[in-house]
């Protein structure tokens, strides 16, 4: 792994050796490996759209749903899904029709979220990728499944339709009209923390359940944010596969020496900004007092994993070491299960580990939605 230097000064305090006991926070597992597909026939089929990687998938099926059919268009997220899940379909969501994807009774779409996100441009409906919710709408239209889950960032809430109105108002309605059946949709930001996740990620979630079953989706209690500090989350066994890091740039294992646990950029001393940081920190009002260069505590809950994986835009610097989280710890703090195979074998890949990871539905989020939605819908169903 690639330290980029001994241990970081002790500004606010010296770091204390790295040692945190055996980890006991629970990750998704089966009895073989914990992301074979189960081919259960009597299990409600789910139409998975927009898959990434797998981890809103494998959280769906924990909780009892079989993954009838999967898509993404991203080669990445292809690769690991089918090391993984099984079959996915790889092809651009604009080229499949209706009639190739098989009758599902849930479908659940994460549909292109860096449109509407805060750390982006924010073009919204206006990027070609802002409108993919269409498509989900028109396989909804032909499949009519029983529920419905879309997930994204909760900078969609925030964003306006091309005709002025509320992007939400818009979905809440395009679902709620459809085929003159419709959906009782409700929505909700959730934080992953709040159901078993080791990281603050905020997102919301569209749960629509057909108009003909009677029913209106409730959104599970939290739970108690037991053991989710990253020090119950970075003791690693040492046979773990990808435990590999991301070199950061000579620029950045600069910054990050002066960085103490628990601090930021704000710690770097003057003298050693880059002159971008410098005229940022001579105007911190100016540019809000960003927060960059974050480094967590173990005794902190871990920020936003994103998809791009630098120190200006996320927590992706380990506690006490000089260097980015491995793909395995990401993969932890995104609540992959330690048998859950990402491809590191080239510096390339492992770049597009983090995007992939970054990107998808932590898994034990995932599984609290979806053992929510089986208990209220199709367990009564039964």
């Amino acid at each position: 792994m690639n330290d980029c230097t001994a241990s970081p000064p002790s500004k606010k305090r010296a770091i204390e050796s790295f040692c945190m006991p055996l980890l006991d926070l629970e990750f998704p597992e089966s009895s073989h490996n914990a992301v074979t597909k189960k081919n259960n026939e009597e299990a409600p089929k789910l139409i998975s759209l927009f898959s990434g990687c797998g981890g809103m998938d494998l959280g769906f099926e924990k909780a009892g749903f079989n993954i009838t059919w999967a898509n993404d268009f991203d080669s990445d997220a292809q690769a690991v899904y089918s090391l993984n899940m099984g079959y996915i379909d790889g092809r651009n969501i604009l080229e499949v029709e209706e009639s190739d994807i098989p009758d599902g009774d849930i479908l659940t779409a994460g549909f292109p979220c860096q449109p509407f996100s805060n750390a982006g441009s924010r073009k919204g409906v206006h990027d070609s990728r802002g409108m993919l919710y269409k498509e989900c709408l028109r396989i909804i239209a032909k499949k009519m499944p029983k529920v419905i889950v879309f997930e994204n960032v909760k900078g969609l809430l925030s964003t306006k339709y091309i005709d002025g109105r509320n992007l939400a108002d818009v979905i809440v309605e395009d679902l709620s009209k459809m085929n003159s059946i419709g959906y009782n949709v409700v929505y909700q930001i959730v934080n992953a923390a709040d159901y078993g996740v080791p990281q603050n990620r905020q997102r919301v979630f569209f749960v629509g359940i057909r108009k003909d079953m009677k029913k209106t989706f409730v959104f599970p209690r939290k739970l108690q944010k037991n053991k989710l500090t990253l020090r119950h989350v970075l003791e690693l066994p040492q046979n773990v596969d990808n435990q590999v890091d991301w070199p950061l740039s000579p620029q950045a294992c600069e910054m990050i020496s002066y960085i103490p646990e628990g601090g930021s950029w704000k710690d770097v001393p003057y003298e050693h900004l880059a002159p971008r940081f410098k005229k940022i920190r001579d105007d911190m009002k100016k540019y809000h007092s960003p927060n960059f260069y974050r480094r967590f505590s173990r005794d902190e809950i871990c920020g936003t994993i994103t998809a791009s994986a630098q120190p200006e835009n996320c927590g992706i610097v380990h506690p006490t070491k000089n260097r980015r989280y491995t793909v395995r710890e990401i993969a932890r703090i995104q609540t992959f299960p330690d048998n859950f195979q990402f491809i590191t074998d080239t510096p390339k890949n492992i770049t597009a580990m983090y995007k992939v990871i970054g990107n998808a539905v932590p898994v034990n989020l995932a599984y609290n939605i979806g053992k929510a939605i089986m208990e209220q819908i199709f367990t009564e169903d039964k």
